[in-house]
């Protein structure tokens, strides 16, 4: 059902035995039942808890799994708490600049949620990257691999101790895909890492479709997603090409704020971004302008006071009546009402910023 507004409610019931059995065990994988009611009925579904550090916290993400996938919805959905961010709606507006500029990118809405009739507040829910993702927007059925921790920072080396991985693949999960895909990815993370200088330009092509990775790092530069150069990703094998594109996930620590929520310096990431692979990119001079153009043109179309602020006044006139009202955020009501102007105000610095440091790419 709807509220008479636009955003959606769910209504999700559970036993009691089961939700204490995910407090008592925050870490736990197995799911424990549920049902879910929206305004196309009920289903049976499966709940976990989901995220790393934000498993912690009192406002709870969950990973829901339906008993009968079907192509809307596919066989999950993600329901984030978005509880360091004070906005509820930085993960939102990122994955939908990221559509903007021509990457691929999940789907997302905010929702009202409740448990067994308690109302546990606003939630973002985020669509899946896997096989339905593939479907939904008509692409061949590849593999999907998702960076699960830093060491998929595209390098031979693990940022964690300084060693040699023990395989290329390390860092990534197989989403969806056949076991033959794994020699595909691993052949990608070897050749990033030993292709000589002078041949880097002609083969690297052969493994990353380049004009989706450059608009990948322009978001990642523009939203300021610290983490989202080794991590906060996954990657889409297109079976038809055989390249490898990369598709953002988890940005809610951007626009101005860092994973804790605190406010980030517009200039804390350089124009060219992080790790091995965009180094090595933008050290060969024709990518180098590509990107470039690229950035100049988000800059000039997309990344702009003038494209995002009605985008970020829509959301938030949205969302502020259940923000009133949400339990885990009804306390910091004065903060979410100063975000608007937070978030356009990092929008003009960090805009600013990159057009001041465009000729670095030349």
């Amino acid at each position: 059902m709807h509220n008479g507004q636009r955003i959606p409610v769910y209504f999700m019931t559970a036993r009691k035995k089961d939700l204490e059995a995910l407090r008592k065990d925050i870490w736990r994988t197995d799911s424990v039942p549920a049902k879910i009611k929206t305004r196309k009925g009920h289903t049976d579904i499966g709940i976990v808890y989901r995220g790393a550090h934000i498993r912690k916290f009192p406002k709870k993400s969950f990973h829901c799994r339906f008993k009968q996938p079907n192509l809307l919805l596919g066989e999950e959905v993600h329901l984030n708490a978005e509880y360091m961010d004070p906005s509820l709606m930085r993960n939102k507006l990122s994955l939908d600049f990221f559509s903007d500029i021509g990457t691929l990118s999940p789907k997302s809405h905010h929702v009202l949620l409740y448990m067994n009739g308690a109302f546990q507040g606003v939630y973002l829910q985020l669509e899946s990257v896997d096989e339905h993702f593939l479907k939904r927007r008509g692409l061949p059925e590849g593999a999907i691999y998702y960076a699960e921790d830093d060491d998929a920072n595209f390098s031979l080396i693990s940022p964690f101790n300084h060693d040699i991985k023990s395989a290329f693949e390390s860092g990534y999960a197989r989403k969806c895909g056949e076991n033959h895909h794994d020699k595909s990815l691993q052949a990608f993370i070897y050749q990033i890492n030993t292709i000589p200088r002078a041949d880097f330009e002609s083969e690297i092509s052969k493994y990353v479709n380049m004009e989706r990775y450059l608009r990948w790092l322009a978001g990642v530069v523009c939203t300021q997603n610290f983490d989202g150069f080794i991590h906060n990703y996954a990657l889409y094998l297109d079976p038809d090409t055989g390249l490898f594109e990369p598709i953002p996930w988890d940005y809610d620590a951007t626009w101005g704020r860092d994973i804790h929520g605190r406010e980030l310096e517009y200039d804390y990431i350089p124009i060219e971004g992080y790790n091995t692979l965009t180094a090595r990119i933008l050290d060969v001079q024709s990518f180098r302008h590509r990107y470039q153009q690229i950035m100049e043109e988000i800059l000039e179309d997309h990344f702009t006071v003038l494209a995002l602020q009605p985008k970020i006044e829509a959301m938030y006139r949205l969302i502020r009546p259940y923000v009133m009202k949400d339990p885990h955020k009804m306390d910091d009501v004065e903060q979410f009402e100063q975000e608007p102007n937070i978030i356009v105000q990092y929008i003009r610095d960090r805009g600013r910023f990159l057009q001041n440091h465009l000729s670095d790419l030349e």
